[in-house]
């Protein structure tokens, strides 16, 4: 079984980070596991990001969101707890998540800090220049939040941890390696693909594909991609050099391969197509 994985939920300035180096602190004192904290802040630093910037442009934020799940699913091993310290305010993204970490067959705990908006406020003025929030991105994440709700599967188990809570390390360790994980149903399992789909499915996967890898080189990543939708495929490296003409023309000829010489069964899945083509890619 892999590891589990934790979501880290809330508003700007709410003690996020804080709380994740919280969580690793205790796994690894108290049950001597990798913990591993794939930081939303981390990456923005890393590829000279501002923050205001990304969340004012929808697109920028949703290649974000997507690196940010392709180094997380990336980490979830046999050996790793990882840790999502993000905003993470987007229910859909949340059940994404949830989907991905199900079909791994691993547990997943979500946290969500609580602080009050003028607390938080607060914390942010402190802040450096480039670490600051501007007061209408603050008010429109505000405006975006969905909360967990623990009646939802997907954001279940649900902790809460106010400013002043200690953190309850029972209820994080009962939660991550005391229950059964999900098992994966046809929701989160790639049904086969029936004969007369194969082209038409071809094409929409290898297209997915090559949109993954243009998000992720356009936020800087080069080498170890896993591709949002698909978290079974790694592309190996990924060169700075690399242009959307090469790869449309790299498609095109994995395409065209395809038709001349289609698999023996034309019922592959969605991931094994996927799997097909990144390796492709990576030779």
């Amino acid at each position: 079984m892999n590891m589990p994985l934790i979501l880290i939920v809330g508003l700007p300035c709410t003690g996020k980070t804080s709380r994740a180096k919280e969580i690793q602190t205790f796994l690894v004192e108290n049950f001597n596991r990798n913990v591993h904290i794939v930081s939303e802040n981390d990456i923005i630093r890393s590829k000279n990001l501002n923050k205001n910037a990304v969340y004012n442009d929808s697109q920028k934020e949703k290649e974000l969101r997507g690196i940010l799940k392709s180094e997380t699913l990336r980490l979830l091993d046999t050996e790793n707890v990882v840790i999502l310290d993000s905003g993470n305010y987007i229910k859909g993204y949340r059940y994404e998540l949830y989907c991905a970490s199900k079909n791994s067959k691993t547990t997943q705990l979500t946290v969500e800090c609580l602080v009050s908006k003028e607390e938080s406020w607060k914390w942010n003025e402190q802040r450096s220049p480039s670490e600051k929030y501007s007061k209408e991105i603050f008010e429109a994440l505000h405006l975006r939040y969905e909360p967990p709700d623990s009646r939802n599967r997907w954001d279940s188990p649900l902790i809460y941890l106010q400013q002043k809570d200690n953190l309850d390390g029972k209820a994080v360790s009962d939660a991550l390696f005391h229950r059964r994980p999900p098992p994966p149903n046809q929701s989160t399992q790639s049904a086969p693909l029936s004969s007369a789909d194969f082209l038409y499915e071809l094409d929409r996967i290898t297209q997915d594909i090559v949109t993954g890898i243009l998000a992720a080189k356009k936020l800087g990543f080069e080498g170890n991609v896993k591709i949002p939708g698909y978290e079974t495929c790694t592309l190996e490296s990924l060169p700075p050099s690399l242009t959307a003409a090469q790869l449309a023309r790299y498609r095109r000829q994995f395409l065209n391969y395809s038709k001349l010489h289609p698999p023996a069964s034309q019922t592959e899945s969605a991931n094994k197509l996927a799997q097909l083509f990144v390796q492709f890619l990576n030779s």
